[in-house]
């Protein structure tokens, strides 16, 4: 399906000088299926104090843009994310608590992952930066790194699912590297996630890390990074992907269907990674070994899970949640890009005006590492 837009502007590309022309963008409109997302001609956003204005060259797809839409977030969800987006009648009411910290702001512009230009900024800003190529640091900290308040870029307010977006300077990092604009789209939130799980899990050189949903955006991107901490990686992942995954690093690939006990044995792993949640929870905290840390930011398999709190204590076991990112996390990932020890996933380009089809192959799961979305004019 690709939408058609509802105005055409006179020109797609922008002149800094003039601050108001339009631009393209997809607006979500509510909560609900694919029809909240409307190709829509708006104006440029306005740039107030410390921010800058990026013109948007590539536009990852995340779980959280899907699951912001259909109100997965809410507590009055049960089933996982694949099967409450195609729930066509779970999608009718709109959820008041669906957004990531409280309502989402509907109707606004979504898209955590940007890589951009910066092509205007505030009076009295740095014009030196202008045409730099950057990241947006989609997870800020607004009351600083000692407080877990946090927003979200996409979710909270105006993201990348546009030609142009705002952001606070403070937020973007210029990156330097042969990277295409499409391979550094793939990076913030997957990547982001990713860092953020494995610093906040301690992982160290030598540990064994089990790693779930493997294949996908966020679980590759930590693949990559565990391995190159010098940890052993041993994947969860469907049978079709596990050539590729185990091309990313991982020591070995376990079968997604395969319980995880039968086949490494209970008291196995250090560390269990685990975005995916659901009905196997429970086994994978028996692969811990005594003193052992579990890590998630997620739980597309399904939110509500089966804890025997008797594995939990006597086995003396951390569970970590992640949602803020701590504060290394960002300027790590850029170092790891400028050294070349990430290995980009591109798995399939959309024009922007083709979201529905890639959200829609996004759920199919059938990829390994990330869809991105490129807006008209760049």
């Amino acid at each position: 399906m690709k939408f058609k837009w509802d105005m055409n502007p006179k020109q797609d590309r922008f002149d800094p000088k003039d601050f108001n022309k339009v631009m393209k963008a997809v607006v979500t409109t509510g909560n609900g299926g694919y029809d909240k997302l409307q190709c829509r001609v708006v104006n440029l956003p306005k740039l107030g104090p410390g921010e800058v204005l990026l013109q948007v060259l590539a536009a990852g797809v995340n779980n959280t843009e899907i699951n912001t839409r259909i109100g997965w977030y809410s507590s009055s969800v049960t089933t996982g994310t694949e099967k409450t987006a195609t729930a066509e009648e779970e999608l009718v009411t709109e959820k008041a608590d669906g957004g990531w910290n409280e309502a989402t702001p509907f109707p606004f512009i979504q898209g955590t992952d940007c890589c951009g230009r910066i092509v205007a900024v505030a009076p009295g800003g740095d014009k030196s930066t202008i045409g730099s190529r950057v990241l947006v640091r989609a997870c800020m900290r607004r009351s600083g790194f000692g407080s877990m308040d946090n927003i979200w870029m996409g979710s909270d307010f105006d993201g990348a699912f546009a030609q142009f977006v705002k952001v606070p300077a403070a937020e973007v990092f210029a990156v330097n590297c042969n990277w295409s604009d499409a391979e550094l789209g793939t990076i913030p939130c997957a990547y982001g996630t990713a860092e953020n799980m494995v610093h906040r899990g301690k992982v160290c050189k030598g540990e064994h890390i089990l790693v779930a949903g493997a294949s996908g955006g966020v679980g590759s991107a930590v693949v990559q990074l565990v391995k190159r901490r010098g940890a052993t990686v041993t994947a969860i992942a469907a049978k079709a992907k596990m050539v590729q995954v185990l091309s990313l690093g991982a020591d070995r690939v376990i079968d997604r269907d395969d319980d995880v006990v039968d086949s490494l044995g209970e008291n196995a792993v250090d560390v269990v990674i685990d975005n995916v949640a659901g009905p196997a929870f429970g086994s994978r905290l028996k692969a811990l070994k005594r003193g052992g840390r579990y890590v998630s930011s997620g739980a597309i398999g399904g939110p509500l899970v089966t804890l025997d709190m008797r594995t939990f204590y006597l086995k003396d076991l951390t569970l970590v949640g992640c949602t803020a990112w701590d504060e290394p996390i960002f300027p790590n990932l850029i170092s790891y890009i400028e050294r070349d020890e990430l290995r980009p996933l591109v798995a399939k380009t959309f024009p922007l005006e083709r979201i529905a089809d890639a959200q829609r192959e996004f759920l199919e799961k059938k990829h390994v590492g990330n869809f991105v979305l490129i807006p008209p004019g760049t």
